[in-house]
């Protein structure tokens, strides 16, 4: 009987593995923090989906399965965590995981530079894989990138972002990445610009990387939208992308994840994965 019992263990472990090679990978343990936001449960549906991930942890204090990262972490085998909570927490939350060993990436918005920066330390120095995107969908990548081109051949731009009004951070992680990677390609994005006065200030929207102007719009009826502007005499470029539902920025996630898990270490931005 024993013996039978042994055979049918090895016999349902090498099918089992079988199935595992037949996918190419084994399963990867995904918590998601913030899962019952709106983003999350986009989150939690796309691993569900997915033949090579399984979804271990809700984590959300309002009514999650867990009301903590720590929680979840000591009941459950956590691979690689997605966190989409609030800006508030998201430095505490990204610093923890990487304290304790846990693979995170990361789509909440609102990190300063220093934080990414630190993040970016303690990510190498733990040795544990730390993925921030700004933006996880493929047309939003490709608008950076559209803008870093043209910065080369535009003195003066400014970048407008629309966002539905319960976005908590102003501007958005996507306008300020897009501002960063335009700077790489020129110094002064104001150039021949008269002496301002703003009669209201603010008016003239937030002064980000070498001049480059954000202004951000906040209305219900808008999902995410961007625009940069370039202008120079007698022509206007314009870059535009918009996003109309949440479910375009789940390829991006699932792409991100897989990476922390084959590759490592610290990305800043999807475009640094995209082929």
């Amino acid at each position: 009987m024993a013996v039978n019992i042994v055979f049918i263990e090895l016999f349902l472990l090498y099918n089992y593995w079988r199935i595992v090679k037949k996918r190419g990978c084994f399963m990867i343990n995904v918590a998601v923090c913030g899962a019952n936001g709106k983003m999350g449960q986009e989150v939690v549906k796309a691993v569900s989906a997915a033949e090579d991930m399984t979804v271990v942890a809700k984590i959300d204090i309002l009514n999650g399965e867990f009301a903590t990262i720590k929680d979840a972490k000591d009941s459950v085998k956590i691979d690689v965590l997605v966190d989409f909570t609030q800006p508030a927490s998201i430095y505490e939350n990204a610093l923890y995981c990487l304290n304790n060993g846990i693979k995170t990436v990361i789509g909440t918005t609102g990190l300063s530079d220093e934080q990414i920066a630190e993040l970016k330390n303690l990510s190498e120095k733990n040795n544990t894989a730390c993925f921030i995107a700004p933006n996880f969908t493929t047309g939003a990548v490709l608008l950076m990138e559209f803008a870093k081109i043209a910065s080369k051949y535009f003195d003066n731009a400014e970048i407008i972002e629309l966002h539905h009004n319960q976005k908590k951070d102003a501007p958005s992680g996507t306008a300020v990445k897009t501002a960063l990677m335009m700077s790489e390609s020129n110094e002064d994005f104001t150039t021949g610009n008269c002496a301002e006065k703003e009669t209201i200030e603010g008016s003239r929207g937030g002064v980000s990387y070498n001049n480059i102007h954000i202004h951000s719009v906040r209305m219900p009826g808008y999902m995410a939208s961007q625009e940069v502007l370039f202008g120079s005499t007698g022509q206007i470029l314009t870059i535009r992308h918009d996003s109309t539902n949440r479910e375009c920025y789940m390829p991006g996630v699932l792409m991100a994840i897989k990476h922390v898990i084959d590759k490592g270490g610290f990305v800043y931005g999807l475009e640094n994965i995209m082929n």
